[in-house]
């Protein structure tokens, strides 16, 4: 059973989010949260607080330890947010559009072992 979890409206461009959320799409948890960890962009700090909720609301939802089931990252998308617009000014009367770009990040954990195995129910012949 997978969990979710959503970052809204982070003040980072998606093209720079989108380059650390490659990196652990697909990944065990583990393995993800240590690629963040010793990652270099400052996007990975949020991506990594961020994975940490989606465990967490695994964890919640399942009643179960996250080391005992084999967590992945099973899907991460980054996708484009408002952009605050500003004007710089320069020479000759002109101006410069300014882009403040912002992101929408979410990210889908799942378990490769299934914690409820469905139970064969067996019919009964009534003679």
């Amino acid at each position: 059973m997978e969990a979710v979890a959503h970052l809204n409206n982070n003040p980072t461009s998606d093209r720079k989010m989108r380059l650390v959320a490659d990196l652990i799409r697909g990944k065990k948890v583990e393995e993800a949260l240590v690629i963040l960890r010793f990652s270099k962009q400052e996007a990975s700090l949020k991506l990594e607080k961020l994975l940490k909720s989606a465990i967490n609301n695994w964890q919640q939802k399942n009643d179960a330890r996250p080391e005992d089931n084999e967590l992945f990252v099973k899907e991460i998308f980054v996708n484009q947010g408002t952009s605050i617009k500003r004007f710089l000014p320069a020479p000759q009367g002109r101006a410069y559009r300014i882009r403040k770009r912002s992101n929408h990040v979410t990210i889908k954990v799942d378990s490769k072992v299934n914690a409820a195995a469905p139970v064969a129910v067996e019919e009964t012949k009534e003679a």
